[in-house]
């Protein structure tokens, strides 16, 4: 089953080109008037009183070329299907369209197809009185013995380079001049996981899983070696390696980082880290991207071009435009930590002795320690069978703090608060961040004079708040809130401990739960079984009580 966005696909070219002119902010393009088969995007403020470029080729590798078009740069794109160079007569058409006395250049990658009907275009512009010079963009070096080198996204930077010239009334053969000083300055390497997704097709599997593809062509064409490898580090050690020697020594470069249309920011964002890591960054002194510029499709790829520079080439690449599809480049500097102030979570505090609270802290700690495998059977049935094990590690933690004697006992706001951050380190998972946030919020207010039952009720609020979830939802609220209520009210820890038992008892007649695992589970399911952390909490007030 293709894996494609589109309408009929007969459509989709022409369609697409519909949504580049809506989408362009400067409402400066226009589509030429021939006819569903001939697509040609132009400057709607073309003049024809300076030199015009007409790029083009097959459709699938967008921002090119008609995300190119615009003051600055293109003043023409002349597009063709899905990776198919368009016919002899629409390139003829456009350059007819665009062409004043100052000429025009048609600038290519070097495919055959675009060769040939570019060329045959050029040739009968001529014949009937045009000016028209052609240049090929040929900076693929991934195949070093190919005489005919292919042109990949430094194409983009030749049309910026001579766009700049054209825009400035240059003469057709200075635009022409700077373009192949341009084309001679760029050197590009591209590597793909896998290949694109064609139109109504399936991506073909060509490239193992684990595997990439040295030098696959924008259309997917083989590239020059299979690595058997997927590491970033040693595709981009091996990648600007060879853009290094491709370098003339001495130079000082640009470097466009491009997307071939598959790869995530995220995974963007490493590639130009592992870019800059490797000797090549000594000799870069500006960035593009990573962006894309020219792509292929969805190919699960990207390239690296060096463009050597010059100073008219850094003036023109600088200079800006109204296109789409151009990024503009930025100067190199390593990275710079800012100093900061690290702030540590660790409370400041003093051990201190308190037999009656320990004894609390050791019946509560015991008894979920001792519920450990009774409440992951329970969770077993509801959840996925750790309640018993993350309710442990956190009694454990603070069990073993109170034992090496490591417990404020005598600072109960403290206390309450070591609690909370203990149990988020111990617990793990949202559970413990939600039980830290209950007691971490509780000792704050009883700091601020609080009442110990109000207090943790101040926290079951805000962990509350947090979580999402509320009385009802089949937690281990239902049994913590009505028992803290009773607490409040002044009742005692029995009244509070029935309060705890019968909300728990609650949470086995609930027909659906609204949070945590149990939330995926249907009420055959949850019929007749308490929630764990219910259950828990149940207990710990069942022994509180006596």
């Amino acid at each position: 089953m293709s894996q494609f966005f589109m309408h009929e696909k007969n459509d989709l070219i022409n369609e697409a080109i519909e949504g580049i002119l809506l989408s362009t902010p400067w409402r400066n393009l226009r589509r030429l008037d021939l006819g569903d088969d001939i697509r040609v995007v132009v400057r709607s403020d073309w003049d024809k009183s300076r030199v015009a470029l007409i790029s083009g080729g097959g459709s699938g590798h967008e921002p090119a070329h008609a995300g190119f078009v615009g003051k600055g740069m293109l003043t023409a794109a002349v597009c063709g299907d899905i990776f198919a160079s368009p016919s002899v007569e629409a390139v003829l058409n456009a350059i007819i369209n665009v062409t004043g006395d100052a000429g025009c250049l048609l600038i290519v990658k070097n495919y055959t197809g675009d060769r040939l009907n570019f060329g045959l275009a050029a040739e009968k512009a001529k014949n009937l009185g045009y000016h028209v010079e052609l240049v090929m963009v040929e900076d693929d070096i991934a195949l070093p013995e190919n005489p005919q080198p292919r042109g990949l996204a430094g194409t983009a930077l030749v049309h910026k380079i001579a766009g700049y010239a054209a825009e400035h009334g240059h003469s057709l053969q200075e635009v022409k001049a700077l373009a192949q000083r341009a084309i001679e300055s760029v050197f590009s390497i591209g590597l793909a996981f896998a290949t694109c997704h064609l139109p109504g097709e399936k991506r073909e599997a060509r490239v193992a899983p684990g595997h990439s593809e040295l030098g696959m062509g924008i259309h997917g064409e083989p590239g020059v070696i299979t690595l058997d490898t997927q590491d970033s580090g040693k595709i981009t050690a091996l990648m600007t390696d060879k853009l290094a020697q491709a370098l003339p020594d001495g130079k000082l470069a640009l470097l466009l980082i491009n997307n071939l249309g598959g790869f995530s920011q995220l995974e963007l964002a490493l590639l130009t880290r592992e870019v800059l890591r490797t000797p090549l960054a000594a000799r870069i002194t500006h960035l593009i991207g990573p962006a894309t510029l020219v792509s292929a499709l969805d190919m699960k790829g990207f390239s690296l071009s060096v463009l050597a520079l010059e100073e008219p080439f850094l003036l023109a690449l600088q200079a800006p435009v109204q296109v789409q599809g151009w990024v503009a480049p930025y100067e190199f500097a390593p990275i710079n930590l800012q100093t900061a102030e690290k702030v540590s979570s660790a409370l400041d505090f003093d051990p201190s002795e308190n037999d009656e609270v320990a004894g609390w802290i050791t019946r509560v700690t015991q008894t979920l320690i001792d519920l450990e495998s009774e409440l992951n059977a329970l969770d077993a049935k509801v959840g996925d069978g750790d309640t018993g094990s993350t309710f442990a590690a956190g009694a454990k933690r603070i069990q073993r703090a109170l034992q090496e004697k490591q417990l404020p006992l005598n600072e109960l706001p403290t206390l309450i608060a070591l609690i909370g951050e203990q149990l988020a380190g111990a617990m793990g998972g949202s559970s413990g961040v939600l039980m830290s946030i209950l007691f971490t919020s509780a000792g704050q207010h009883l700091e601020e004079g609080s009442s110990l039952p109000e207090a943790l009720m101040q926290g079951l609020e805000r962990m509350k708040h947090y979580g999402g979830a509320q009385p009802g939802d089949r937690t281990l609220i239902d049994a913590l809130q009505p028992a803290l209520e009773k607490l409040v009210a002044g009742e005692s820890l029995t009244a509070a401990a029935q309060a705890a038992a019968q909300g728990a008892e609650a949470t086995a007649q609930m027909n659906s739960a609204k949070a945590g695992r149990s939330a995926y589970l249907n009420q055959q399911s949850l019929d007749g079984v308490k929630d764990p952390g219910a259950y828990a909490v149940e207990k710990v007030f069942q022994v509180m009580a006596g």
